[in-house]
């Protein structure tokens, strides 16, 4: 995996998490990426400060992904 998709990816799971589907399962259905570019993708925008984690509320196994208010 490179950087650049990587950073593809990261848009991928932007646009899935600003359409709603916060939990790492939603997103992964949302957009066909492998559980590693998720976690990948999700490193990017919260490294930018784009994004917070947290536990699922209904999964513990699950996380909760949540876009950062500007």
């Amino acid at each position: 995996m490179t950087v650049e998709q990587i950073g593809t990816n990261a848009g991928e799971v932007w646009k899935a998490i600003s359409e709603g589907n916060t939990s790492i399962k939603a997103i992964k259905k949302a957009t066909k990426l492998k559980e590693k570019e998720i976690f990948a993708a999700v490193g990017w925008l919260a490294r930018e400060g784009k994004v917070t984690l947290g536990e699922h509320d209904l999964d513990p196994k699950d996380l909760t992904i949540v876009l950062v208010a500007e």
